[in-house]
């Protein structure tokens, strides 16, 4: 093989090799046509957090930042964070990934009445399954509604690795998904939610769940986290 015809194979064998590596976020924290015409929105562009601010603040604290196309809580201190929109019926989507022995959480129907943002909001559980201490009850492992609903073994993945969550609520009928498995089916404030909240942690706590909250939050537990591509419709 003559010098120029190993050049132009070496090229050509290096065109998706570098294509690759130079768009390795590119195709992160962005909406189709189609979901643009569907009616979904970006809560997340990739290069800033202006859709968000830390809860009972107006900006959003340092050790939250962009990383490699992520939102990234860096530190412990940085605050929970809470949408600026309201949503009070919605599809939303995002992608998480937390870290070794790590433990976070996506709000719903979340405010700013409550000394926390946990004081009124379901959590959907974020956390390493196999390592952090709050796993002995299944309620507590990723993707259940936080001591209140299971969610099956076959949606977790190892602490790590990135996870796809759908949270969908419509006049209190509430869907979750975690990796594309359904954990969660349930009417909130339905008898049946409001046996589970009798059993869980939060009954006596005044106002969970029935308020008018309608902000999504994400929580600082301390623990590394990262959300990317987290897009939402409002219904």
């Amino acid at each position: 093989m003559n010098k120029n015809k190993m050049l132009l194979l070496r090229s050509i064998l290096l065109i998706p090799l570098l294509s690759i590596s130079s768009t390795s976020f590119a195709q992160d924290n962005l909406l189709s046509e189609t979901e643009r015409q569907a009616g979904w929105s970006l809560l997340f562009n990739g290069k800033d957090m202006s859709q968000w601010r830390s809860f009972k603040q107006q900006d959003v604290n340092p050790q939250w930042q962009v990383k490699n196309g992520a939102m990234v809580l860096t530190a412990k201190g940085g605050g929970d964070l809470i949408s600026k929109q309201c949503y009070k019926n919605f599809d939303l989507m995002l992608e998480w990934k937390i870290s070794l022995a790590g433990n976070s959480g996506i709000f719903i129907m979340a405010d700013e009445a409550g000394d926390y943002i946990y004081s009124h909001a379901p959590e959907v559980q974020i956390i390493d399954n196999e390592r952090h201490s709050d796993t002995e009850i299944d309620s507590h492992l990723s993707g259940s509604i936080y001591d209140l609903i299971a969610s099956p073994a076959d949606s977790h993945k190892p602490a790590g690795q990135w996870n796809q969550a759908r949270i969908k609520l419509v006049n209190n009928q509430l869907n979750v998904w975690q990796n594309n498995v359904l954990t969660t089916d349930i009417l909130i404030n339905s008898p049946e939610w409001k046996q589970l909240v009798q059993q869980s942690k939060f009954k006596n706590w005044k106002g969970f769940s029935t308020n008018e909250g309608c902000q999504i939050g994400l929580q600082d537990h301390g623990d590394e986290v990262a959300f990317k591509n987290i897009k939402i419709k409002a219904l």
